[in-house]
């Protein structure tokens, strides 16, 4: 008896980084075998929904000068 051809499905593309949580809790990020850090890893982590970006609050104006 022959078995049943399963559908072939896409594979998913690798992505070029690693995630590791430690034990602390943060995630560190492994790229090519070189932890990234700073902006770069900032933007991976916030893709990936596991922090949040904060904006900056805006400055207010100066108030003008009182005569």
């Amino acid at each position: 008896m022959a078995k049943a051809s399963t559908p072939k499905t896409a594979k998913k593309a690798k992505k070029p980084y690693r995630l590791v949580k430690k034990k602390s809790g943060k995630y560190a990020v492994v790229q090519a075998g070189k932890i990234v850090n700073g902006a770069a890893k900032v933007a991976i982590l916030a893709a990936e929904g596991l922090i949040k970006t904060m904006k900056p609050k805006a400055k207010e104006a100066p108030a003008a000068a009182a005569e």
